[in-house]
């Protein structure tokens, strides 16, 4: 064979043998390969990957001190308490002992309020102490609660009005003279969750008449009940002879009614038809009948008395009417409160007992007319929570009693003014110390670097078109500039919006499907 011949057969045959091995060696490779998957699916299970923990906050989750809904408060010191040290404290003290006969006698869980159950433990020092000295009364306010300014959120008072029980002439039967019913509460009258006979219904809420066994409607309003809806059912305590007396009446909650035989009768508030109370004498002033500065209970009753059938439409604007209920009471004793215990005259006030709890204390200060229409006389008395109404709403709003008859009528249809109102807080609840255990925030970031980098949150302004306030605060960021280098030297240059970090999503871990293994017959060795 000639040399050329043999050099060709040689590669071509050594070429042969190098595919060959490529084939070897890569058919090898991928056995070995599908050998180890299929060992690690059935021998060694992928360890799972542990979620990604949720970021931390940058501060814990701790209850707030003290929280009273819609309120805003300040702890103060009792030297910075605006006209304590004038007050009579034994008679306060006298009042609030009053309450805690209620207080010390209750049972069960506590009310889910803001002091809740906390005043048991000034109640139960009060027990045992039978002071005779106003400042032995002083001391015992001051060692067993702190003061703390409270009012409704962005305002800087509270506000004030005042009732009494009016002493009313009536009969015991129907008269030409006296043909106003007083009703007690009729039998259909119904309330979810109490039952019909109930000794305390709520003064907020819907009320129901029951039709047949089952069917609930709305009760009988205003109108309705003048117009004699429940009238011969048996339901008239006694018989008066002006619709306004029984008004004013309704509206204070109580009543004392004086027969021609020199007997009295006792009433109280028992439950009322599901309507919310209307002031009549707000609508007088949205009329311009009586303008807002002269308003006053003795004003609503002139205009009344000259405009008989005005003030049977006025009447009729206030849907809400109530009924009452005999009270066992001697001509000396003072109205019965919601807490169950009698009023004192200038020491007892009505709160919103949605937010407050019965025997609270409040020392409320400013000037009210007690002396005339136009007198500022000073106010600065420790008053006790002891009553409500419908009308009393909000954290630093009150209702002063003033006690019974034309004098106290006077004086309470006057008030209508803001005061200053000082809560006490019983020494374990005190803000002031469970607020030194929340986090000190951050620093707040200086003006240039609030500028550079303003936080914006991108959840909120993705997907959003600009709309003219967008369009408002992007054109601020182009006048700013121009604002600041005609003040100053150095223009700060403006940074676009800073994104907020977004947590990083949790990967889980994606696991192949396990394939099925043909069993193989290995031949013997």
């Amino acid at each position: 064979m000639a040399p050329e011949a043999r050099i060709k057969a040689f590669l071509k045959n050594s070429a042969t043998a190098l595919c060959a091995a490529i084939v070897v060696l890569s058919s090898f490779s991928l056995g070995a390969e599908a050998a180890r998957r299929h060992h690690r699916s059935h021998h060694h299970h992928l360890p799972a990957q542990p979620a990604a923990p949720p970021r931390a906050l940058p501060y814990p989750q701790l209850p707030l001190p003290f929280e009273i809904s819609g309120a805003q408060y300040l702890p103060l010191p009792w030297t910075e308490v605006k006209g304590w040290n004038d007050d009579d404290h034994l008679a306060a003290y006298k009042t609030f002992r009053a309450s805690c006969k209620s207080i010390n006698a209750q049972t069960g869980t506590s009310e889910p309020k803001a002091l809740a159950g906390s005043l048991n433990e000034p109640c139960n020092a009060a027990r045992s102490l039978e002071l005779a000295d106003d400042a032995q009364a002083k001391a015992f306010f001051e060692t067993n609660f702190a003061p703390l300014r409270i009012s409704r959120l962005g305002e800087p008072d509270g506000f004030v009005t005042g009732y009494y029980e009016p002493v009313l002439e009536g009969s015991r039967t129907h008269t030409d003279v006296y043909n106003v019913p007083v009703y007690r509460r009729p039998s259909n009258l119904f309330v979810r969750g109490y039952k019909q006979d109930s000794v305390s219904l709520p003064n907020k809420g819907p009320v129901y008449r029951k039709i047949g066994r089952r069917k609930l409607v709305p009760y009988y309003d205003r109108a309705e009940i003048e117009d004699g809806k429940i009238a011969g059912r048996g339901l008239e305590i006694a018989w008066l002879k002006d619709p306004t007396d029984l008004l004013f009446a309704q509206i204070q909650g109580s009543a004392r009614i004086r027969f021609e035989d020199g007997t009295t009768l006792r009433l109280n508030y028992d439950a009322y038809n599901g309507y919310p109370y209307t002031a009549v004498g707000r609508i007088l002033i949205e009329r311009g009948i009586i303008p807002k500065e002269e308003m006053s209970m003795q004003k609503i009753r002139e205009w009344m008395a000259q405009n008989p059938d005005g003030a049977k439409e006025l009447r009729r604007q206030n849907r809400a009417y109530i009924f009452f209920r005999e009270v066992n009471l001697s001509d000396k004793d003072e109205a019965v409160g919601a807490q169950g215990i009698p009023l004192t005259a200038g020491r007892s006030i009505a709160v919103d007992k949605s937010l407050h709890v019965y025997g609270t204390p409040f020392f409320i200060e400013g000037e009210l007319p007690i002396e005339s229409d136009r007198a500022r006389t000073p106010f600065h008395r420790l008053m006790i929570a002891q009553d409500t109404g419908s009308a009393i709403i909000g954290p630093a709003r009150a209702d002063l009693y003033f006690g019974a008859g034309a004098d106290a009528g006077r004086i309470s249809g006057r008030l209508r003014h803001p005061m200053h109102f000082v809560m006490l807080v019983p020494k374990s609840l005190d803000p002031a110390s469970r607020a030194a255990k929340l986090p000190v925030p951050d620093p707040r970031p200086s003006e240039k670097i609030a500028k550079l980098f303003p936080q914006t949150d991108p959840a909120k302004d993705t997907g959003k078109e600009p709309g003219k306030d967008q369009v408002k605060d992007q054109a601020k960021p182009a006048a700013a500039p121009a604002a600041a280098a005609q003040g100053k030297s150095d223009t700060v240059a403006v940074a676009s919006p800073v994104p907020l970090p977004v947590p990083r999503p949790v990967m889980e871990p994606v696991r192949e499907p396990r394939r099925p293994v043909k069993n193989r017959s290995h031949p013997p060795q």
